[in-house]
């Protein structure tokens, strides 16, 4: 089967291309390789050294003997991505190419105008390629735990069953983004529920939660072929962000109380929930909504669990609880249905002492790359 990855070179899209190739797929990544220009921009690096695309690529066919195509280019521009399709001629396509930062979206105007158009018409892009040459192509599209919200009744995958003046329906599940960002999301999806609706498309939504760790088999088989790992208050994740600042004797940073509630997965899982997706096709004309992730923590009991972890290596980990620059509600009940993919055979990796170890020993042996100036939050949803 072949699969085009697209956002190849970033976080998720890299671990998955690695995996898939390594599985015998045959693999292309299409990437504008905009996030590294992100980076430049921000005056930020990702706290692991990454190597050009096209070294990191040839460096899995020399150890794998496995090639990846690359094409270089942006999804916004519909001559490139349709010139590229009919190129590599693919069965499904994984699509991580999206701006993926909430705070990064809410910089500015300008910030979340570039999100909106980057994520809303690349998809929109997509599609209407799929449409014209690839209808029977399979579209596996990465959303948003973050669609949803934090509502105070039970999040379901993707659709919700009402009874309402003695009818009953099966409606998409209400959405209450926290960003520019996803909000933009959510636009993806209900322009893809669209296509498979009127146009008779499939595409499965992976409303993937808050991803950690930086290892899967692959990416840990070469320095040259080793994950990004954002510590910055802008890129960064939490769980991800709490073990570098401990590595380094900074403060964790909680925003607010520490009560928010989210779903989280190891990078490890994303990678197989994909290929879950991938072996398991929608039907034509199906929009399938997985909900991707395999425990829920608040932000504060991360904290903590990172506290103990370092704590008991020998470092001193303290919490600080800071100014929440998001508007989010800060103690809500959050409790998130994820049975599709479990249903589908995924294992999980679940969060325990010995990753929380491995990921605070990877922060300590690359602590020298920190900048420090970079780990506070700098990006308010707060008007002034």
């Amino acid at each position: 089967m072949k699969v085009l990855v697209i956002g190849g070179d970033g976080y998720c899209g890299w671990a998955t291309a690695l995996y898939l190739s390594n599985r015998g797929y045959e693999v292309g990544i299409l990437d504008s390789l905009v996030r590294r220009h992100w980076d430049n921009e921000l005056g930020v690096e990702t706290l692991t050294p990454i190597a050009l695309i096209q070294q990191r690529l040839q460096r899995w066919q020399d150890l794998t003997g496995k090639s990846i195509d690359l094409f270089i280019g942006d999804i916004t521009n519909y001559e490139f991505l349709h010139k590229t399709l009919q190129q590599f001629q693919p069965n499904a396509l994984v699509h991580f190419g999206e701006q993926r930062s909430a705070p990064f979206s809410m910089i500015d105007r300008e910030h979340a105008v570039l999100t909106q158009v980057n994520n809303v018409v690349g998809t929109l892009n997509l599609l209407y390629a799929m449409r014209e040459d690839f209808p029977d192509c399979h579209l596996v599209k990465l959303g948003t735990m973050g669609e949803y919200g934090t509502p105070n009744i039970d999040i379901e995958e993707g659709y919700i069953t009402i009874e309402h003046n003695g009818r009953k329906d099966t409606l998409p599940y209400p959405k209450q983004p926290g960003s520019m960002y996803h909000l933009s999301k959510v636009h993806d999806s209900h322009n893809i529920h669209f296509a498979c609706r009127i146009w008779g498309l499939r595409a499965t939504d992976l409303n993937q939660g808050v991803v950690y760790g930086v290892l899967t088999e692959e990416t840990g088989m070469d320095e040259l072929l080793i994950n990004r790992l954002d510590y910055d208050g802008v890129f960064g994740t939490a769980l991800n962000r709490f073990c570098i600042q401990a590595a380094i004797g900074h403060p964790l940073t909680v925003y607010g109380k520490g009560g928010q509630t989210r779903g989280f997965l190891d990078i490890r899982d994303t990678v197989r929930c994909v290929e879950l997706a991938i072996a398991n096709p929608a039907e034509a004309g199906e929009f399938r909504v997985f909900n991707q992730f395999t425990e829920q923590f608040s932000v504060g009991d991360l904290a903590l669990m990172v506290k103990n972890a370092g704590n008991a290596m020998g470092l001193n980990v303290e919490i600080n609880h800071l100014d929440n620059p998001r508007v989010e509600k800060e103690e809500h009940y959050f409790n998130a249905k994820n049975t599709k993919l479990l249903d589908l055979g995924l294992q999980p990796h679940l969060l325990s002492d010995s990753l929380l170890d491995s990921l605070l020993n990877f922060a300590i042996k690359y602590q020298t790359r920190v900048d420090h100036k970079q780990i506070l939050p700098k990006v308010s949803w707060h008007r002034n």
